[in-house]
């Protein structure tokens, strides 16, 4: 498992940025004559990093750079992968087409339109001002043909959500801000919300978040559920729960561990154990089994008081969910052991 590392985190650059500069620099070569030894941009908001050429390539009316995207110190899959733009002289403005490992977007639901290559809105609006003020600073008509490749991509996105999203074929290129911020948890939020959209966009009325692979594979089969009903919930059942409550889904099911499932019976929805607590008197009072107040950890207790517990835990679970994000949902708990079998369901 992945730790964080000690002291001060470094920050990193996004595929989008690193898109972004690669597409000046070889702008610079269509357009200007010459590669430059690095390409400075601007970020969204402000900041001017500067980026070296890990490759470079021109022939008769293209040019392409490659630019190795650092993460920092956030454990990103794509951290060290090349992010290679190949700009050609075309007309009609700017049009960007997805390369060897750049997904294409096959669902509804997401920022960019199914068939088009999944490269975000704000990485393609950073690409397009460099493509215009390049092409003013040479006398050029800003015209060009964008695309986007990262070698090996196709197989770094089977360690995404890409495919449950409905990209297929590759990576996205991401980044609103440019930066890859260390251990941040926006950007696993940002995906639990980005598959309710999907979920949504193309009519699904029953989809589940779960905190593991295990508690998903047991509710995906229990439930019959596509996989792009599957929201990768994690620790940020809170993350999921009020997105949905502004874009509901008929129906929602939550699984998970004894542990967390206890947590989110307690009124947790930061299910991390770094941020919230089994409290153990509660669920001895929850169980009704006193001995539980003595237990260390949630699977002690089940283990000294039973199913039963499994079973207040779920329908406590149901009751805290319920209250806080029901209206026009409903849902169902489903309560799990390591191994994957069901301890207890609530809301069946």
């Amino acid at each position: 498992m992945m730790t964080k590392p000690q002291g001060p985190l470094r920050r990193g650059w996004t595929t989008g940025a690193c898109a972004t500069a690669a597409t000046r620099a070889a702008l610079l070569r269509l357009w200007g004559g010459h590669f430059p030894d690095t390409v400075q941009i601007t970020l969204p908001k402000g900041e001017t990093p500067i980026f070296s050429l890990a490759h470079s390539d021109a022939g008769d009316g293209w040019a392409e750079v490659g630019i190795t995207k650092d993460a920092g110190d956030d454990p990103d899959v794509t951290h060290g992968a090349l992010i290679v733009v190949r700009v050609t002289a075309s007309a009609g403005g700017v049009t960007f087409c997805a390369g060897e490992g750049v997904g294409t977007v096959t669902k509804p639901g997401l920022p960019i339109g199914v068939g088009e290559p999944a490269i975000n809105p704000v990485p393609r609006l950073m690409m397009t001002e460099q493509v215009t003020a390049v092409a003013a600073q040479f006398g050029q008509t800003p015209d060009v043909n964008i695309t986007v490749r990262i070698p090996g991509g196709a197989a770094i996105a089977l360690k995404t959500w890409n495919p449950r999203l409905g990209i297929l074929g590759g990576l996205s290129v991401l980044g609103t801000t440019g930066i890859v911020r260390p251990f941040s948890c926006a950007a696993w939020i940002a995906s639990i919300h980005r598959g309710i959209d999907v979920a949504r966009a193309v009519g699904l009325t029953h989809v589940a978040g779960c905190t593991g692979a295990t508690s998903e594979a047991t509710v995906q089969a229990l439930h019959g559920l596509p996989d792009h009903a599957m929201l990768d919930m994690g620790d940020f059942a809170g993350g999921m729960l009020k997105y949905l409550r502004r874009h509901p889904v008929a129906h929602v099911t939550i699984g998970g561990g004894i542990g967390k499932m206890t947590k989110l019976a307690q009124g947790a929805i930061d299910l991390h154990s770094g941020r919230s607590q089994v409290d153990f008197a509660a669920l001895a009072i929850l169980s009704g089994c006193p001995a539980v107040a003595e237990a260390n950890t949630a699977l002690q207790a089940y283990h000294i008081a039973g199913k039963p517990l499994a079973q207040a835990v779920a329908d406590a679970a149901l009751a805290v969910i319920q209250s806080g994000y029901g209206g026009e949902m409903t849902f169902d708990i489903v309560v799990i052991d390591r191994a994957g079998g069901i301890l207890a369901r609530a809301g069946t």
